[in-house]
């Protein structure tokens, strides 16, 4: 399966359902930013081709940024609240399971970097999968975990978006 098997259909919905627009960015950000789920969901493409729609469609930009800012923040706190409740029988469940690597390379960084890790992790594909899972396995404190989550989260919204925001308006 190719990954307009999985963009296209809800661009089109999305095309169709224009008020629901928050909504679907707000859960493919969720979906994106959830702990192993995000590993299977292209939602970072459909971002970025939603960003072109909301110009050519005309919608407005900052209800579907913030849609999509707080269902990422909302997706790496779940992950957090996962993580802090099963500690490292996280490592058992797959990716993780399969990538010792990934597990000594995510500790490493969290450690090293505390709250920083959770910001930079958002920004890069397989961190943004595992960082939020370290922080609750090291049991980051919640305040600061919660600032990197929600300031990176607007953030990475944004900047998904505006690039095909930004294209529409110049072939415009």
């Amino acid at each position: 399966m190719d990954i307009k098997s999985f963009t296209d259909p809800v661009i089109l919905f999305v095309q169709h359902n224009a008020h629901l627009a928050p909504l679907v960015c707000g859960l493919l950000a969720f979906g994106e930013s959830l702990a192993v789920v995000s590993l299977v969901i292209p939602a970072s493409t459909i971002l970025l081709a939603l960003g072109a729609l909301i110009a050519s469609a005309n919608l407005d930009f900052w209800p579907i940024a913030g849609a999509a800012a707080l269902g990422a923040t909302l997706g790496d706190w779940v992950s957090y609240e996962i993580a802090k409740y099963y500690k490292y029988a996280v490592f058992r469940v797959w990716p993780l399971s399969r990538n010792p690597q990934m597990v000594e390379k995510g500790s490493a960084f969290i450690q090293k970097h505390g709250i920083w890790a959770v910001f930079i992790g958002r920004f890069f594909g397989p961190f943004r999968a595992v960082v939020p899972l370290f922080a609750g396995i090291f049991t980051m404190p919640f305040i600061p975990f919660m600032i990197a989550n929600v300031a990176s989260a607007i953030i990475w919204a944004i900047g998904l978006l505006i690039p095909g925001l930004g294209l529409t308006w110049l072939m415009a």
